[in-house]
């Protein structure tokens, strides 16, 4: 009798395929790109989506292909990170070979809005998932290789650099949720033999970051006032230091660690840090605008606790996985700011044809 999962299993024609990934968080942006990674290496892909009543899977929908076609191998499945009997099913559908936890709440700032709902999900989801994970590989004696998505957060007031050594000084509801599924996740690697490796990932933007996060709030909102959308652009503390990479070059370090040999805790980052202040005057004069002229200050967008200064080490993740970033901070910034000033052009044809564009959201780091 067929198991639940050999309806997924690769036919004849998609014998070139090498593993099956499970990626829960799939619609984010490094969801996106790393189902994109994953595909181009041979995988079949399953991704966990939210239930929306509007669609949110703009990221990803140049990947999905009906499931009557030939050789399709990206599926998606709705799930919850508070549904625990809704993730072991969704387990025993994809029998993944390899799991990237990257579903979170993980807006920092909103987390000092809901911290319950971000503990729920980002602290106690992760261990929701490490249960399944227990339980499935124990019930049909299949490894599961997992990767959880750690955040720099967690180093929080910790002194840069910081190192996987560096203590954890974690200063908002999303940072002390993280650490805890951190925290999580070692247990189960040491206590029952789980090949769990934390990915501590310091800032890594793209052209598909949501606009609600700092880098991408700036870069959309200079793409629009270089067309005359909008005048302004309000933000919180401007002397906060953040290493900055791209999304992009950290998929890749996620699935070098579940590539590794063993399991283990790595930090990906530069090494290399700027302030927002540098951010706006890197991306504004990138097009020619003085950001002095733009930006207002407003209250609302700094936290109850602030974190300074965040710059990671590397190294480790050099030495052991061979990584390294590929995109600097300057081209990442022009990159982010072409991308939005073309989106903005497009936004000023739809109201020069009568339509209306929503204003932008107005969140911050």
């Amino acid at each position: 009798m067929k198991r639940i999962w050999d309806w997924f299993r690769p036919t004849p024609h998609t014998a070139r395929i090498m593993k099956t990934a499970l990626i829960t968080g799939v619609t984010g942006q490094d969801g996106s790109y790393l189902a994109e990674l994953l595909l181009s290496k041979g995988y079949t892909v399953h991704g966990i989506i939210r239930r929306a009543s509007s669609f949110n899977t703009d990221r990803i929908d140049h990947l999905y292909r009906d499931r009557h076609e030939e050789d399709v191998r990206f599926f998606l499945h709705y799930g919850e990170l508070a549904d625990a009997t809704g993730l072991r099913r969704i387990l025993e559908i994809a029998a993944p070979d390899e799991i990237y936890h990257l579903g979170a709440q993980s807006h920092v700032r909103v987390s000092f809005d809901e911290p319950l709902y971000t503990a729920d999900v980002d602290a106690v989801g992760t261990l929701r998932l490490l249960e399944a994970v227990r339980d499935l590989q124990a019930h049909y004696g299949r490894v599961i290789r997992m990767y959880n998505a750690g955040t720099s957060e967690m180093f929080g007031a910790a002194p840069p650099p910081q190192s996987e050594a560096t203590p954890f000084y974690p200063r908002s509801p999303y940072a002390v949720s993280k650490m805890a599924a951190h925290w999580y996740a070692v247990n189960y690697r040491e206590a029952y033999g789980l090949f769990v490796s934390n990915g501590i990932l310091f800032n890594h933007e793209s052209p598909r970051r949501g606009e609600t996060f700092v880098t991408r709030k700036v870069t959309r909102a200079i793409g629009r006032i270089s067309q005359g959308l909008q005048r302004k652009v309000y933000l919180g503390n401007l002397d906060s230091r953040r290493d900055w990479g791209f999304a992009g070059d950290y998929v890749e370090a996620m699935w070098r660690m579940l590539q590794h040999d063993t399991a283990d805790d790595f930090v990906v980052a530069t090494g290399s840090s700027y302030s927002i202040r540098e951010l706006l005057v890197e991306a504004f004069s990138y097009v020619g605008l003085a950001w002095e002229e733009h930006v207002e200050f407003d209250a609302r967008y700094t936290r109850p606790t602030e974190v300074d200064h965040l710059e990671g080490d590397p190294s480790k993740a050099r030495r052991v996985l061979g990584w390294e970033p590929t995109v600097g901070f300057q081209e990442l910034v022009r990159m982010m700011v072409d991308h939005d000033v073309e989106l903005a052009k497009q936004e000023q044809v739809l109201i020069e044809h009568g339509h209306q564009v929503a204003p932008r959201g107005q969140a911050s780091l």
